[in-house]
């Protein structure tokens, strides 16, 4: 039986588990823009779209990801999506606090993408914010980590931007948008940094949101 599925709440934006349901919203966030996704495996049409959700779904089952559909809450629209996935479980023995624990470890935050209209929106921000917020608080990781395509210079100061420290380049990573065998740039952030990594996080928010008034 399905458990219940997980929602992120925040004031802009509502993460909710990508389902099936979302296909065609996802086409209707994603088109006519394809320069914008020159980094990002964003699903252009509906076949994509469908074999998109699936594979996010068969991760979930696989127990290895938790996608949702990113929805502004101004127009109950879906402008995205984004996922935590790389959902490791270690082997902790008996008697430590950690075994017999069954939330992940550690993760990995990516897929994310986002329609034009929700850019430079409180909407990207918050959404990290909700996600974090969970994976630090709530199942308590000990990392998160976060890759982006080394070419992706706008992508890298982001992460940066909130905190995120740089660890290095992966060669011949993961397979690019341009379907080449990518060098990823690694980040991450560790449980020790999540306060600070917050209260930066809170003030970016704090003035997207005011910008958006």
């Amino acid at each position: 039986m399905q458990a219940d599925k997980l929602v992120l709440m925040g004031a802009h934006v509502r993460l909710e588990e990508l389902e099936r349901r979302h296909v065609d919203a996802l086409v209707a966030a994603s088109a006519g823009d394809r320069e914008l996704y020159r980094w990002s495996p964003v699903p252009q049409n509906r076949a994509e779209a469908e074999a998109y959700v699936d594979t996010a779904l068969a991760w979930r089952d696989a127990g290895k990801a938790v996608a949702f559909a990113t929805v502004r809450l101004a127009d109950e629209s879906v402008v995205g999506s984004t996922r935590f996935f790389d959902l490791e479980r270690w082997a902790w023995p008996a008697g430590h606090a950690r075994h017999g624990n069954a939330n992940p470890d550690v993760c990995e935050i990516g897929y994310t993408w986002l329609a034009r209209s929700a850019i430079r929106t409180p909407v990207n921000t918050e959404a990290k914010l909700l996600m974090l917020t969970h994976a630090f608080e709530t199942w308590q990781v000990l990392r998160v980590c976060l890759h982006t395509d080394a070419r992706n210079e706008r992508s890298r100061a982001a992460i940066e931007r909130i905190g995120g420290k740089f660890e290095g380049i992966l060669r011949a990573h993961r397979m690019a948008a341009d379907f080449i065998a990518r060098d990823s740039a690694r980040f991450s952030i560790i449980a020790a940094e999540w306060p600070e990594v917050k209260a930066r996080l809170m003030l970016m928010f704090e003035k997207t949101r005011s910008y958006s008034l």
